[in-house]
């Protein structure tokens, strides 16, 4: 079996290997990351809006496999919070016919991060690096900017892979989706 991800950052590659490891039916199965067109954007800004890119991810992804899976990150409005967003990451497994959804966690960025996505358009690694928490040029393609919020106790692999597992659900539980 093959599947393959909608991207070549590893921390997404990797993610889905983890997740489908101990599924019996993903036992063998062969997981490569493939490049797919994007458009240019900062940062997706809405639930609809992730949802759609990790739906496009998976549907470009899906060639020569059994599946494919699109992970999409963004900030989704949320009441009461401090900066009134939060980041979640959607991942999406798609069969060629059918689209399976899952959510990460979610968590707030802080203010000054959330408002250099919003107002200035800039994506989760520019925004980190102007706003001083790092000088990596590409957080999100290695630890992710939740390991420096969490100071370490999550990275952006173990992340995506709560979302990938969240979309596992309707793939073990056919008969009720």
């Amino acid at each position: 079996m093959r599947i393959t991800v909608g991207s070549t950052n590893q921390t997404k590659i990797q993610a889905v290997k983890e997740a489908i490891a101990s599924y019996p039916e993903f036992d063998g199965a062969e997981v490569d990351g493939v490049e797919v067109k994007t458009e240019e954007f900062g940062h997706p800004i809405s639930l609809p809006t992730i949802v759609d890119g990790a739906m496009d991810r998976a549907r470009q992804a899906f060639r020569e496999c059994e599946y494919s899976v699109g992970i999409e990150g963004g900030l989704i409005e949320v009441p009461k919070t401090k900066s009134g967003y939060m980041e979640v990451a959607v991942a999406v497994m798609y069969d060629g016919v059918r689209f399976h959804l899952g959510l990460s966690p979610a968590y707030e960025w802080p203010k000054s991060v959330t408002e250099r996505i919003v107002k200035k358009g800039l994506d989760g690694s520019q925004a980190l690096r102007e706003a001083g928490f790092t000088d990596h040029e590409k957080i999100g393609t290695a630890e992710g900017g939740i390991s420096i919020l969490t100071k370490g106790r999550m990275n952006r692999k173990e992340y995506n892979k709560l979302a990938v597992m969240m979309a596992l659900i309707h793939l073990e539980n056919k008969e009720h989706y």
